[in-house]
């Protein structure tokens, strides 16, 4: 058994993971869907002391987070000691935003003696490689468009708003926030033809100071579907720091739809 576990939430991530790491524990929660293969441990969220312990037995020293679990509502009855000793840091981090809470599972895992890994770290080849990775060549107008985009996320950045905008001919045409990067390119994809000027570009990049291990930003084929939709010529990513779910298929996705997706530095 390796000494990895992979604290499961849903998508396709934690699969990719457990092909990869087919040794590590899989944890799963009560109430959260997932694919993730036999055999796998299942625990309540309320319950943390109990899945530090299960996880000290089976001799995990690291483990990795994957998946969308979102904010569980918790109720104190059903909480054991280890849970009801985080509780009220736990809740204060929930009354902001999503990088306080994730900080602090980082923190209250590392207390119990474990290393937080990030899926990066684990699956290096499924991160956005620096370069044109399909499509045509984006011009000087486009790329321009996502230098605004990208200045538009850092200047949020500290707000922990979203990892993502969208920008053409100069104009911001929507910005993610907590719905997701599919909720902003279906509000994108509605925008009436007269206040548009251009076809646009979609960029995603982390936070200023994100924690990477626990919330690298991710795209995949319905990613570039719902950007297709939206009337994009393409997407510009953050390189190294943006996962792909499904190479092959996001790939395919850009071929089909025409748009052009490039990994940039930032």
């Amino acid at each position: 058994m390796s000494d990895l576990a992979i604290l499961s939430g849903g998508g396709a991530l934690p699969v990719m993971l457990s092909q990869a790491e087919p040794d590590a524990v899989r944890v799963v929660f009560e109430g959260v869907s997932h694919a993730m293969p036999e055999p796998v441990q299942l625990h309540s969220i309320a319950k943390m002391g109990g899945i530090w312990q299960a996880l000290k037995d089976a001799g995990v020293t690291r483990v990795v987070f994957a998946g969308g679990l979102g904010r569980p509502a918790l109720n104190p009855a059903d909480m054991d000691a280890g849970m009801m000793s985080i509780a009220p840091r736990l809740m204060a981090a929930m009354q902001q935003g999503d990088d306080a809470l994730l900080r602090l599972i980082v923190a209250v895992f590392e207390e119990q003696g474990f290393e937080v890994v990030g899926a990066h770290e684990v699956l290096p080849q499924i991160c956005v490689p620096e370069g044109l990775f399909a499509g045509p060549e984006p011009d000087a107008a486009l790329l321009k468009d996502a230098k605004k985009a990208q200045d538009i996320l850092v200047a949020l950045s500290p707000l922990d708003v979203g990892q993502g905008a969208v920008v053409a001919a100069g104009l911001c045409l929507g910005i993610e926030t907590l719905q997701g990067s599919d909720a902003l390119l279906r509000f994108v994809a509605e925008t009436p033809p007269h206040l548009r000027r251009g076809k646009g570009v979609f960029v995603k990049m982390p936070k200023a100071d994100q924690d990477l291990r626990m919330d690298m930003p991710a795209i995949g084929p319905d990613t570039v579907h719902s950007a297709a939709k939206a009337g994009l010529a393409g997407l510009v990513l953050a390189a190294h720091k943006v996962l792909m779910i499904d190479r092959e298929a996001t790939r395919q996705a850009l071929e089909d739809s025409g748009l052009f997706l490039v990994g940039q530095v930032v």
